[in-house]
């Protein structure tokens, strides 16, 4: 179930950022505005940055540009 868990959050924070996309979040924010700990937030966010869907930037994970 925590598979299937993960997978419609990182759908849901992809979301967000696709809507927003001058959206710039830093863990604390991101972990505030996504209701988790941020351990887990951290953890999803780092996993959209490996697959190239957010970036980092400097301590913000913004929308990577379009190529």
């Amino acid at each position: 179930m925590r598979a299937h868990d993960d997978a419609a959050l990182l759908l849901r924070i992809r979301a967000e950022f696709t809507e927003m996309p001058g959206l710039k979040l830093t863990l604390p924010q991101a972990s505030r505005l996504f209701q988790l700990e941020r351990a887990r937030c951290q953890m999803m966010l780092s996993s959209l940055v490996a697959t190239g869907q957010l970036a980092r930037r400097g301590d913000t994970f913004v929308r990577r540009p379009s190529a």
